[in-house]
């Protein structure tokens, strides 16, 4: 078998191990940033995720690391432990002919097992950010042999609050480093970390094209918040389900709906941030051995799951990010199979399913919700088709045995088997179908005038004013579960909010610090973008919620 891998320059082991992993032709990322990489050259990849980045920085460090080393040659540092988890495991594939030893380094686990590992010698660490320098403060993780470092997924870890982190963690590598940094995109505080960190970079960017796989069915359905869980059980009566990933904005969501699911007759379990490493592990493996078919799970409790055979993906809420649509999306239609992503849409919400259509370039099918007498036919069809089946196996001897004595008995055969039916279906009655109100379709809004965007400008400069209602027409007042003994400083509110909620920093309003929780207001217009972010300050997570 021919491998195209070869004219890249890259070692036969190297090469052998893509070729035994499936992949004979690189795809344009590692065509464009192996040969640099292995030349020594500092890089920014701008690429989104699946386009075949890690191969692109793993194969080119792991020919460049120098054999029977005893320390750590290659760092990559990644936002969250599943990506650092998927990276480490992709590394361990690639070096399987080199006699790598990679160690992935990640908070949730005790610190003994990976400082055991680190006596024995590394040639390669993954880890999150603040693991990391934790055991660099400890002496336990001596970065000073280090000859690649790659940051992985750097615009993430910016919004995450892990910059500081990145530099400090730099700083303990040689000077005379190879540096990759790997992004989505390129926000101006990436651009100035490279700036300092980066000698003479060359920039690669793969252009973006459409971002979802044509394989993949992509529809929403129009839905009232309350009836949200309503809807979804409807979906579920009549999607062919044979495995699904849930999506909801926050852990609590999450726990809440899988409880929900689970007794409405959908077993189903949760994957969030309250899980310890371990628990999360065991839920992944249940999951994949098809032990349970429905995961709930939030945007950062998914990040780096390596599920191929995934048939729906569900956005039971939307995400802020049209990136993050994608990368839901992406979870379905793998490994050439198709798959199908389902969005519950609430009217106001509309406008922003309008922006991840033109982000991902595709239009996503607007399909009426199923209906009480759709699902109730779908179940009598599903029945029937059961039926068949024994028919035409003819198993049912004890059973057929049952039907004569009843016959000889007096009852009539037709009786006899629609009784036989009732009971069959006795379950559908622990499953009633939920009742779903009147679509409410939201008036559209009025716009606003330039003299009240002053005043609003004016809010977040002037007076910070207490209370659970804004003072200022036009605004609501959020209320953040950090505070003064947190650190939260007025610039840390403007800027988390204004990049992770995707509104402009100047229409944030008057802002007030209590010791343990932050008041601050927000223009109406974007409550519920505010409402749906996931924000981070001094590496700490915060939520939003209504004053």
């Amino acid at each position: 078998m021919t491998n195209e891998f070869t004219a890249l320059n890259l070692h036969p082991q190297l090469v052998q191990a893509v070729s035994e992993l499936g992949f004979t032709e690189p795809t344009p990322i590692q065509t464009a940033v192996i040969p640099p990489m292995l030349a020594g050259q500092d890089i920014i990849g701008q690429a989104q995720t699946g386009t075949g980045k890690t191969a692109a920085f793993a194969l080119p460090m792991l020919q460049n690391l120098n054999p029977g080393q005893e320390q750590v040659q290659g760092l990559i540092v990644a936002p969250t432990r599943e990506l650092a988890m998927q990276v480490a495991r992709s590394v361990h594939d690639y070096g399987q002919f080199m006699d790598i030893r990679v160690l992935a380094i990640y908070g949730g686990t005790p610190y003994g097992r990976q400082k055991n590992r680190l006596k024995k010698s590394v040639d390669v660490v993954v880890g999150t950010p603040g693991r990391l320098l934790d055991l660099i403060k400890q002496g336990a993780l001596d970065l000073s042999g280090v000859r690649t470092v790659v940051l992985d997924e750097a615009d993430e870890m910016l919004s995450m609050g892990f910059i500081e982190d990145i530099e400090t963690i730099l700083q303990e590598t040689p000077d005379g480093r190879q540096t990759a940094l790997f992004s989505a995109t390129l926000p101006p505080a990436i651009r100035n970390l490279a700036k300092r960190y980066l000698n003479d970079p060359q920039t690669i960017t793969i252009a973006r094209k459409q971002l979802t796989v044509a394989s993949i069915e992509q529809r929403y359905h129009l839905v009232n918040e309350q009836d949200k869980l309503a809807v979804l059980t409807r979906l579920f009566e009549v999607e062919p389900i044979s495995s699904a990933l849930i999506f909801a904005r926050t852990r609590v969501g999450t726990s809440e709906l899988a409880n929900e699911l689970s007794m409405r007759g959908f077993p189903a379990e949760v994957l969030n941030g309250d899980l310890s490493q371990e628990a999360r592990e065991r839920v992944l493996r249940r999951f994949r051995k098809k032990q349970f078919s429905v995961l709930v799970a939030t945007d950062v409790a998914a990040r780096g799951l390596d599920i191929d055979d995934i048939s729906h993906v569900f956005n039971f809420d939307l995400p802020r990010d049209p990136e993050l649509f994608v990368h839901r999306v992406g979870r379905t239609g793998r490994a050439g199979k198709t798959g199908i992503a389902i969005s519950l849409v609430t009217p106001k919400e509309r406008w922003h399913l309008r922006k991840i259509e033109k982000y991902a370039r595709q239009k996503i099918t607007e399909t009426a919700v199923p209906t009480t007498a759709e699902i109730q036919t779908h179940r009598e069809g599903l029945l029937r088709e059961q039926m068949e089946v024994w028919l035409r196996r003819g198993r049912a001897r004890r059973e057929r045995d049952m039907v004569e004595e009843m016959i000889a008995a007096g009852f009539d055969p037709i009786e006899i088997a629609a009784a036989a039916l009732k009971l069959a279906r006795a379950e559908e009655k622990q499953r009633p179908i939920a009742a779903i109100g009147e679509l409410k379709l939201q008036p559209a809004r009025k716009s606003r005038s330039n003299g009240r965007r002053g005043q609003r400008e004016n809010g977040h400069r002037g007076q910070r004013e207490a209370g659970s209602r804004s003072h200022e027409k036009g605004m609501v007042r959020m209320i953040l579960n950090a505070g003064r003994t947190h650190g939260v400083r007025p610039n840390d509110v403007v800027g988390t909010i204004a990049y992770n909620a995707n509104i402009p920093g100047k229409t944030i309003g008057a802002i007030r610090i209590q010791n343990d929780h932050t008041l601050v207001d927000v223009p109406a217009q974007f409550s519920e973008q505010v409402l749906a972010g996931s924000y981070q300050i001094h590496r700490q997570t915060v939520t939003a919620e209504r004053a």
